[in-house]
């Protein structure tokens, strides 16, 4: 049984799209770090014969991101070359995206990662729906901001030019980053959300989607939660099974991927994860995505939800599925085997 099967439970626990501090993250502040000493160790590590891998991974994964900004600042002030260039020039491949992300302030990975998701031809829904479903409205005004400092355009713009019908209408409004974010809970309008989320499917020929957008999209995750355990009352399906039904493509994947963060962000994060890695070949850039945006906010919390749901540790996954310098970083940041 996942941790979501129990919808009662759901109401007293925490939520990672309100939570702020970094107590579940892997990455730490590090309490010995002297910028000067990870510089010069950076600098043999790159600048002589061959690239010392082992020290990039070392310096990098045992800071906080906060530390990283620190050496890249002092780096380039040593040098007059910038860390991310020149981590461009002397790794390649995998390896190279998850140095340069680890290097990169959250906001502004976050933006990158949104806009490698709308650059080129077609649009990766799932990267967006990945990253507008789980994050807070800080954590999307930070990524907003970013995105205009970078481009000079704002962000809502942009996504209206990428995506539509009423995939693009949901996406447009977590885009906001305007959720409710009040704590108190009117159990009387959950239960009327309810039953209008009950009319505008189940109880419908043909399903009204704005209906579920607006609600979903607006409301606070303590007051979707309730909504969640009235739906059950009256449903007798949940709303996750009811969306799975009546709805799909983008739009279904992106209420789904709601409802499952409005639960538990991490495990919706640690089966993303898992699919990333099931299969024939590996999806590399969502397991960087999630561990490094995750590694100062929730990845404990991740590792126990894989291994709930999934049965086996997230350490010993990734040691099967990863290698080489990628692998070892990626292990780095998710901590020890469970």
């Amino acid at each position: 049984m996942s941790g979501w099967d129990d919808l009662e439970l759901l109401l007293d626990s925490p939520s990672s799209l309100t939570v702020t501090s970094s107590a579940r993250g892997t990455v730490k502040d590090n309490a010995y770090f002297k910028v000067e000493e990870d510089v010069s160790a950076l600098r043999k590590a790159i600048e002589g014969i061959g690239t010392t891998e082992k020290t990039l991974v070392e310096v990098l994964t045992q800071r906080s991101n906060a530390q990283r900004q620190l050496i890249a600042k002092a780096y380039e002030k040593a040098t007059g070359r910038k860390l991310v260039a020149d981590l461009e020039g002397d790794t390649h491949g995998d390896f190279e995206d998850l140095l340069v992300a680890l290097v990169t302030p959250t906001a502004v990975y976050d933006c990158h990662e949104v806009i490698r998701a709308i650059k080129g031809a077609g649009t990766t829904e799932s990267t967006l729906t990945e990253i507008f479903a789980s994050r807070s409205n800080r954590q999307i005004q930070a990524l907003s901001e970013a995105y205009l400092a970078e481009t000079g355009r704002l962000l809502i713009h942009d996504l209206q030019s990428e995506v539509s019908g009423d995939y693009g209408k949901a996406l447009l409004i977590l885009a906001e980053g305007k959720r409710d974010e009040s704590t108190n809970v009117d159990t009387a309008k959950a239960k009327a959300d309810a039953k209008a989320l009950y009319e505008a499917g189940e109880k419908k020929w043909g399903t009204d989607e704005g209906r579920f957008i607006d609600i979903l999209c607006h409301r606070s995750i303590p007051q979707l939660r309730q909504t969640l355990v009235e739906y059950k009352n009256i449903s007798k399906k949940t709303l996750q099974e009811s969306i799975e039904s009546e709805m799909s493509g983008d739009l279904e994947k992106l209420l789904v991927a709601v409802v499952k963060c409005v639960k538990a962000t991490p495990a919706y994060l640690a089966e993303r994860l898992f699919k990333s890695m099931k299969g024939v070949g590996t999806t590399e850039s969502t397991l960087t995505r999630i561990l490094v945006s995750r590694s100062e906010v929730d990845l404990l919390d991740i590792r126990a939800e894989y291994k709930k749901l999934f049965g086996c540790s997230l350490y010993s996954q990734l040691e099967s599925e990863v290698s080489g310098n990628y692998g070892d970083t990626l292990k780095r940041l998710c901590g020890q085997d469970d």
